[in-house]
């Protein structure tokens, strides 16, 4: 049955939580967290969520270009094909810093789905990274913003939903 009228306040805010949560890959008790770190910043909630999510190391390979998805990126990470300052990672919910630098290892390079991802990334790289088409390196240079997020979302909602 199709529910008619508008949406309750409740009903939106719930959306754009989930709009967030599904198109990062985050469960919900990992969400929270990342909202209780958000919170506790001096920064605006709000900015500093999204900025958090945008930091996280498997959406900063996908926003990079080594990989078609985040789900894709999670994998390359978590089976140890990327370099994190020179050093193999693993670990797909890092939270990178300005100044990290992240680079394939060399056989990783071969990847046939990775050629394909760097060849043509599914987005534009954001300003706040730096890609060296010679080395392959890419370069954290800067925080993201909320304009960084490649989709329209009322984070304000989501602060709203958890508080």
């Amino acid at each position: 049955m199709k529910r008619r009228g508008r949406p309750s306040i409740y009903g939106m805010q719930l959306k754009e939580k989930q709009k967030l949560r599904f198109n990062y890959g985050h469960s919900e008790r990992t969400f929270r967290r990342i909202m209780e770190k958000a919170r506790r910043s001096r920064q605006q909630t709000g900015t500093k969520l999204l900025e958090l999510l945008e930091r996280k190391l498997d959406n900063v390979v996908f926003r990079a270009g080594y990989a078609p998805t985040i789900p894709a990126a999670r994998q390359l990470v978590s089976h140890g094909h990327l370099l994190l300052n020179g050093v193999r990672t693993n670990i797909a919910s890092l939270t990178t810093k300005v100044g990290d630098v992240l680079e394939l290892k060399e056989k990783s390079q071969e990847i046939p789905s990775v050629k394909l991802s760097l060849m043509q990334p599914a987005l534009e790289r954001p300003d706040w990274l730096s890609f060296d088409d010679s080395s392959g390196r890419t370069t954290i240079t800067a925080l993201p913003t909320e304009d960084s997020v490649p989709f329209p979302v009322d984070v304000q909602l989501v602060v709203e939903f958890y508080s």
